[in-house]
């Protein structure tokens, strides 16, 4: 029986784990919200009286699943009743696998496509469509349960744009395909027109766990609240997030209130808060909390309490001196300050932004080393068999990383008797001793990558050509991957394809993170640098919400940051004929006392 050790958690985490009920709690930055999650899970785990009952928790991405999963473990708490991913994920493995044959798209069998395809296959569509400039940015969309809807603001090029989702769906369902939003949309339609299966799900959870309930979409609710209204009061809910960090609005995410959800799935919700700050000074914790949203009361209360943060803004630099600036704020902090490099993270509103600036900070500063997700050299699809294979064979076999590779082992030996293959005589220890033992000299990624799967499925006596669902994923991974790397190495980034820089997509960070302002979302690092905070790309002119979205957008970046937190707005960026981009407003409207250099 896990007992939960109080001394570990405030008294606002240990109310929230303890209350027996549905529970809707509001998470600020920092507040250990990961930590409160992880001993939840742990204690229900702990309490359940029937080996046939499931604890469900849908995290936003799969690295949090990893994370909250390790955690779990690290406490002593079995598993094996926990299922935690994202709800793509939760929808495969829960609806679209078992009940798809109820589904005509999906009776005969289907395969998911990852991003990189649906690209291309958009890519393919609007360069046979005449007269007009359209790309595939135009054309992304979403579901909701009565429909799909644009993302696209040019509503002149609405009809076009249908046109080519027609066509790219028709050709999806010819080929038995389905995309990630497809995922969803099948999911909804399933559990709406078979309400059995809701019914069924109900009867095996106890209860269903959310994590940052604020980027969730109305069909995403709509699954879960189905399941959750059948099972008529005996599974219950907890449902964690930040509506101040609601920054998918364009994607269809946003923050329901405890009333209505409640309404839907028919639970009534203790709502609660977490407000103590662990991660950042009170400098930073009054800085950021000038762009609620949502008013909440945030106070920080953690070891870096009353470091000397410094936050400064720069209105002045030009955009031909970034590159400079940039490397005078890395120096400052890793050789001034003695931040570590890998808690250093550069933040752009997008890739477009960071690709070249990338490149220049790498050949300017050659002692340092970058990580990025827009720096892995293959197809990151978590649902491939190869890609699952990819991440035992690319990590270290070491006794930190023991507990991780056995659970991966797991999904290896799970997707073989998925695709066909007799795993009798498998288990995870033997497919480790298998993958350890296997030594490859090629250096480029790829060759490697092919070299051992050949050679591991030799030595486990699998001819992985012969079983349909291996031979797809194969293909695909590799006909994906081969995609990245050449766009890559096009963009000026030759190193990508080593088999070194592979490796490196599943080890800890250990240079300066690159990333999104949207993939900096739940990380934190010492110090935070953010450039492009601009008008028209903080928030992008296209949202509907411009000052809201703003505030949003800046409070995550900036919430991200332990000690120093650096934002720039810089001049010299044309809008073409309208002129240069202006710095955004409402960072210009923050009334507050920034650091001035030199520091």
């Amino acid at each position: 029986m896990f007992v939960l050790d109080k001394t570990d958690l405030n008294d606002a985490q240990v109310a929230a784990i303890e209350q027996p009920g549905s529970v809707f709690l509001v998470a600020c930055p920092g507040s250990g919200k990961t930590r409160t999650l992880t001993f939840k899970i742990a204690r229900l785990l702990s309490e359940l009286k029937s080996d046939k009952k499931r604890i469900v928790a849908i995290t936003y991405t799969h690295r949090a699943a990893d994370e909250i999963h390790e955690r779990i473990e690290q406490l002593g708490v079995d598993t094996s009743q926990l299922w935690i991913g994202t709800i793509h994920s939760f929808c495969l493995e829960w609806i679209l696998k078992p009940y798809g044959i109820y589904y005509p798209a999906l009776a005969n069998g289907f395969q998911v496509i990852n991003g990189h395809d649906t690209e291309q296959m958009l890519d393919d569509i609007c360069g046979k469509v005449q007269g007009t400039n359209l790309n595939r940015y135009d054309c992304a969309y979403y579901f909701t349960p009565s429909g799909y809807r644009l993302t696209s603001t040019a509503t002149d090029k609405h009809p076009v744009i249908k046109g080519v989702l027609k066509t790219y769906w028709g050709t999806l369902r010819d080929e038995r395909k389905i995309d990630f939003e497809l995922i969803l949309f099948c999911a909804y339609q399933l559990i709406k027109k078979n309400p059995s299966i809701s019914v069924l799900l109900g009867s095996i959870f106890e209860c269903v766990l959310v994590d940052e309930f604020q980027d969730t979409r109305e069909i995403q609710y709509a699954i879960l609240a189905s399941i959750l209204k059948a099972s008529q009061g005996r599974v219950r809910a907890f449902v964690v997030g930040d509506p101040n960090q609601a920054i998918y609005s364009s994607l269809g995410g946003y923050a329901i209130t405890a009333a209505d959800f409640g309404a839907r799935c028919g639970i009534q919700f203790k709502e609660m808060e977490l407000v103590d700050n662990y991660r950042s000074s009170s400098r930073i914790v009054g800085y950021f909390g000038n762009y609620n949203v949502f008013a909440s009361k945030i106070e920080a209360v953690g070891h870096n309490k009353n470091y000397a943060s410094v936050v400064s803004f720069d209105q002045q630099t030009h955009r031909d001196d970034l590159e400079a600036e940039l490397v005078r704020l890395i120096k400052y902090n890793v050789e001034t300050q003695g931040i570590a490099a890998h808690e250093v993270c550069i933040v752009a509103p997008r890739w477009v932004h960071l690709a070249s600036m990338t490149r220049r900070l790498v050949a300017a500063l050659p002692g340092y080393s970058f990580d990025g997700p827009g720096m892995v050299p293959f197809a990151r699809d978590v649902d491939n068999f190869w890609y699952k294979l990819a991440r035992i064979i690319l990590t270290e076999a070491s006794p930190q990383l023991y507990v991780r590779r056995m659970r991966w082992a797991g999904d290896v030996i799970a997707g073989l008797h998925d695709a066909g293959v007799d795993t009798a005589g498998l288990d995870r220890r033997r497919l480790l001793r298998t993958c350890n033992a296997i030594e490859i000299g090629e250096t480029d990624g790829l060759a490697f990558l092919r070299a051992f799967f050949d050679q591991l499925c030799a030595a486990l006596g699998i001819d992985h050509g012969a079983y349909s669902l291996l031979k797809e994923h194969h293909d695909a991974f590799f006909g994906c991957s081969q995609r990245r790397v050449d766009l890559l190495v096009k963009e000026g980034s030759p190193a990508i394809a080593e088999v070194a820089m592979f490796k490196k997509v599943f080890a800890d960070r250990t240079g300066i993170t690159i990333s999104t302002i949207h993939g900096v979302k739940g990380a934190e690092f010492d110090a935070v640098i953010a450039y492009g905070l601009l008008e028209g790309m903080v928030p992008h002119f296209s949202d509907p919400a411009q000052i809201e979205t703003a505030k949003k957008l800046v409070y995550v970046v900036s919430s991200r940051a332990r000690k120093n937190l650096h934002l720039i707005s810089e001049r010299g960026r044309s809008r073409g004929w309208s002129g240069d981009y202006q710095p955004t407003d409402v960072i210009v409207g923050c009334a507050f006392q920034y650091n001035q250099p030199p520091f």
